[in-house]
């Protein structure tokens, strides 16, 4: 690959809904080795972290887990919430920059950033069709694209699919890796509701503890979803939710690898990222509120400040903070305090 074709690669999967790291992988290996290299190349991306995350889950979510664990489960969950403020300021800057000096351009940014992280804080479920609108309204707004007459079929699309258990997994699955905008994190609104109330696959600590298992495992945090999967039905669970996760990943590159530098320079596709992009960034803020009221411990309180200390203001990085918390609530939990 030439830097100009490696450049076009970064930007293109930037702009795709998904797992940016996961894409640029596919996109490499299918330069170099076509689509069986796209397949081959992403598979081995994944299945390292995949089986690193499946075994912790069997540990974490087994019916007795040993002490040790659900201290460490305890102390790295508490620092969920101070780890997804971080990402989503760290995302800020450059969002920002992106609208341009316009101020009704920064005053629609605001109402998307405040609407993304409300939605995550409150009604989590509809996320999706809050990502997609805010979108919807910034290429509009960029005269970009017309109101589609067929929007409606986007709402009536998340009604119809909330049948069996696997079916149910596989639509959780599906959003996270198609519809998620702006990072690893903004999964967490996408799963958070249905996750623990829809469905009652985890409890609000538990699925803490797979937000922490998809940051400290090697591979994409995507990985999250097959803590879930494995939660809602085990291993068979697990593969299912990773494979439905990142099947539009080898999609989009496999198919669309051919149109990167097309889509790098689209107008279209552009102005919908200025809208979904901090939507997606105030979801992943606001999602930090609903973690921390599933927080069970009072010590992990003490715990989620000193995280909010390490990452915002000694901008420390967060596997190390997600380790040290791990420790920090083993040790508390041997000292027997509540």
């Amino acid at each position: 690959m030439t830097a100009e074709e490696f450049e076009d690669g970064i930007a293109a999967t930037t702009l795709l809904p998904g797992p940016a790291s996961t894409q640029l992988a596919i996109y490499c290996a299918w330069r170099i080795g076509g689509a069986p290299g796209g397949l081959l190349g992403g598979a081995c991306f994944i299945a390292p972290g995949l089986v690193a995350i499946l075994v912790l889950a069997a540990i974490f979510l087994s019916q007795r887990p040993p002490g040790w664990v659900l201290g460490a489960a305890a102390g790295a969950g508490a620092a969920v919430p101070a780890v997804a403020i971080a990402a989503a300021a760290a995302l800020l800057p450059a969002s920002l920059a992106r609208t341009g000096p316009a101020r009704l351009n920064r005053v629609r940014w605001i109402v998307y950033l405040l609407a993304g992280a409300t939605a995550a804080a409150t009604v989590g479920e509809w996320l999706v069709l809050l990502l997609i609108a805010c979108g919807l309204a910034e290429t509009i707004a960029r005269g970009q694209v017309s109101i589609p007459k067929s929007l409606p079929a986007v709402f009536a699309l998340t009604g119809s699919l909330s049948g069996a258990s696997a079916l149910a997994l596989a639509w959780v699955a599906f959003k996270v890796g198609a519809l998620s905008y702006g990072g690893g994190f903004v999964i967490i609104p996408l799963m958070q509701h249905d996750v623990v109330q829809t469905y009652h696959w985890m409890t609000g600590s538990q699925f803490l503890d797979a937000v922490a298992l998809g940051q400290v495992t090697p591979g994409p945090v995507v990985l999250t979803v097959a803590v879930v999967g494995y939660a809602a039905g085990g291993s068979a669970g697990g593969l299912l939710a990773t494979l439905v996760a990142f099947a539009p990943s080898f999609a989009f590159v496999l198919i669309g690898g051919p149109h990167f530098r097309r889509v790098r320079q689209s107008a279209l596709a552009q102005a919908f990222l200025l809208g979904a992009g901090p939507t997606a960034i105030g979801a992943i803020a606001g999602a930090s509120i609903p973690l921390a009221l599933a927080l069970t411990h009072s010590w992990q309180a003490v715990v989620l400040a000193l995280t909010v200390v390490w990452l915002l203001v000694l901008r420390r990085g967060v596997v190390s903070a997600l380790l040290g918390t791990a420790a920090l609530g083993m040790l508390i939990t041997q000292l027997g305090i509540s």
